[in-house]
């Protein structure tokens, strides 16, 4: 890896053996490695021991999570706030797994269209919940930075499984309680 970003930099008309680049190529390569680490992570192995029967059927929600991520397209940024809710079918997934699942497929390339979806077929599919809803909110570098370069545009994205598609006071729920401004812990 170390070797493309040498050339890379050399392509770009850089000097890749000049004292302020002598080190970026391992720089680079250790943050890409980070930025993707969630290729070596399995999602039924991050969500398996945290699952647990509970009587309890109203929504839970997680809102106002942070999701930084590479575009596929350029490699270019995106960042912004993942709300996720479901409504719990006899078993709930631990508060502190849903924020992880989020991190784990934000750092992979992504679009956040096949973001979104994955997150909220994971937690489908792991704890078969009545419904499960997912809505990104982000800003890309790509649009910011080049081509159209829009600074101020926001993409948001939705995934709507079980009572959140199928009924809409559900959905209509969701989408209140993640307008409403976070509130400081008591």
């Amino acid at each position: 890896m170390q070797d493309a970003v040498r050339a890379l930099l050399a392509g770009v008309g850089e000097e890749p053996d000049r004292e302020g680049l002598q080190k970026t190529p391992e720089r680079v390569e250790r943050s890409l490695r980070f930025l993707t680490s969630g290729y070596s992570q399995d999602p039924k192995a991050l969500i398996n021991e945290a699952l647990f029967a509970v009587t309890y059927d109203e929504m839970v929600l997680v809102k106002d999570i942070d999701v930084f991520s590479l575009c596929e397209h350029h490699l270019l940024p995106f960042y912004g706030k993942a709300h996720v809710a479901y409504i719990p079918n006899g078993k709930v997934v631990g508060l502190s797994k849903i924020p992880r699942l989020v991190d784990m497929f934000a750092r992979r390339l992504q679009v956040q269209e096949r973001l979104t979806v994955q997150i909220a077929e994971t937690i489908r599919d792991a704890i078969q919940p009545r419904g499960v809803g997912v809505v990104i909110e982000a800003v890309h570098f790509c649009m910011m930075m080049r081509g159209v370069e829009k600074q101020s545009s926001v993409a948001v994205t939705s995934c709507m499984l079980g009572g959140f598609r199928d009924r809409q006071p559900t959905r209509e729920e969701f989408l209140e309680l993640i307008r409403r401004p976070a509130r400081s812990a008591i």
